[in-house]
């Protein structure tokens, strides 16, 4: 299974006894990840086969992406036919009252709160980068993989799940190249 974003590896002991490849464009952080195989990279440009990965597994990292597309595109590239990825990341909470609440919170307070250890960039940047993200719905809906469902965390629910599959009449494609 690819762990997309890897970073320090916080998320395996959640993976069970899969074999994980972890990839993520910082030596520092892949550093400190205890899986064996450990891959520098970006998911723009994913370095493996076609149909490698049976899983691809991704938390707090699409809002990070260079370019989103690409990166599902080779998400795609990389699954079997029938392969699975789940997608765990923060968005704008669905209900009306609770986004205008949570927009306060990461317009304002966040800032604050960052001022006091002088990360004050870091928060406004989670603010922005919030507000450039559509709904996981409309986010994935229509890209190279099926969306099979999504559904909120939290009480606000800003945080979400989301999980894609391959479509196994993709082989077909695959294999004649089209």
């Amino acid at each position: 299974m690819l762990d997309l974003g890897a970073g320090t590896g916080a998320a395996n002991p959640d993976f069970g006894d899969r074999e994980i490849v972890a990839l993520d464009p910082s030596p520092q952080m892949l550093g400190l990840n205890p899986v064996r195989r450990r891959v520098v990279g970006k998911g723009e440009r994913l370095p493996f086969a076609q149909g490698w990965f049976d899983g691809v597994f991704s938390a707090y990292v699409v809002r990070n992406l260079d370019s989103i597309p690409e990166t599902l595109a080779e998400i795609a590239r990389v699954l079997r036919p029938g392969g699975v990825a789940a997608i765990v990341d923060l968005g704008r909470p669905e209900s009306a009252w609770k986004r205008r609440l949570h927009r306060m919170g990461t317009a304002v307070v966040l800032p604050l709160a960052g001022a006091t250890v002088g990360a004050v960039g870091e928060y406004r940047y989670l603010h922005r980068s919030l507000d450039a993200l559509p709904a996981p719905q409309v986010l994935y809906g229509n890209g190279p993989l099926r969306l099979v469902e999504t559904w909120r965390m939290g009480p606000m629910g800003f945080v979400y799940a989301a999980i894609l599959q391959k479509e196994i009449s993709d082989v077909r494609s695959q294999i004649s190249g089209a």
